[in-house]
């Protein structure tokens, strides 16, 4: 009989991991993935079930602090290196010291380095020193004057502006409709656009963005992305994409 041994490799490296706390209605953890290095593995649990539409009601209730509690604790036993809150409004709704609260009881309950996507989004706006951006948003109104307060309250100036007035099925939005909503809120003197919600897809059509606009195409899961694994000191997995390209360092 053959020596079967030899063709048993001694088996891959322990992979890294990086929780993510997702709200419940995220349809996109495999867009999130595309950002993974081979050696990243991502453990993802979710916030319990509420029946609401989308709007500045529903992203409060998702950082209602024992659901976020309960939820981060469901990660500790795969013992996560960093851990991401993959919901920009959940995050922004209650302006930074909401997302900072969300992301401080994250990292009491896994014991790890936690960062909500609001607070990855002002981490690359720093990075790539941009003070005056745009925003294109899937959602109602409300909620976009929502982000708006929010990135003003940390000193950043939105000169422009679009939304899709969506309060549902927003993982449904094609790209050719995404695509148009940025060029819609870009001015001039925007030095970067930032495209809201990390259920709206944006991997495949950032660095077409960027090249036709000439300036950083931030997007919520890309945001998300990089934050977490700069918190490993691991880049994003693109050559493409502007963000790829900067702030592989961990925070101080």
């Amino acid at each position: 009989m053959p020596n079967i041994q030899r063709f048993i490799p001694e088996g891959p490296e322990l992979d890294r991991v990086i929780g993510v706390v997702n709200p419940y209605d995220m349809a996109l953890d495999r867009e999130l993935w595309r950002w993974m290095p081979d050696n990243v593995s991502l453990a993802v649990a979710r916030t319990p079930h509420h029946p609401m539409v989308v709007d500045e009601i529903m992203a409060s209730a998702l950082g209602d602090d024992a659901e976020i509690r309960s939820t981060a604790r469901c990660l500790t036993s795969v013992e996560p290196e960093a851990v991401v809150f993959a919901c920009t409004s959940g995050s922004f709704v209650n302006g930074i010291e909401g997302a900072r609260r969300i992301s401080a009881a994250i990292g009491e309950e896994t014991h790890a380095p936690a960062v909500t996507t609001s607070e990855a989004l002002l981490e690359a706006l720093g990075v790539l020193g941009v003070t005056r951006l745009a925003i294109a948003t899937p959602y109602v109104p409300r909620l976009t004057e929502r982000l708006e307060d929010f990135l003003a309250a940390d000193g950043r100036t939105v000169v422009g502006t679009a939304g899709l007035g969506l309060d549902r099925l927003i993982w449904h939005v094609p790209y050719h409709v995404t695509a148009d909503l940025v060029r819609q809120a870009d001015r001039p003197d925007a030095e970067a656009v930032f495209v809201s919600c990390t259920n709206l897809p944006t991997f495949h059509i950032i660095a077409a963005l960027e090249e036709e606009l000439g300036k950083p195409v931030l997007t919520a899961n890309q945001v998300t992305a990089w934050a977490g694994l700069r918190r490993l000191g691991l880049p994003l997995v693109t050559e493409d994409q502007r963000l790829g390209e900067v702030g592989r360092a961990a925070p101080g």
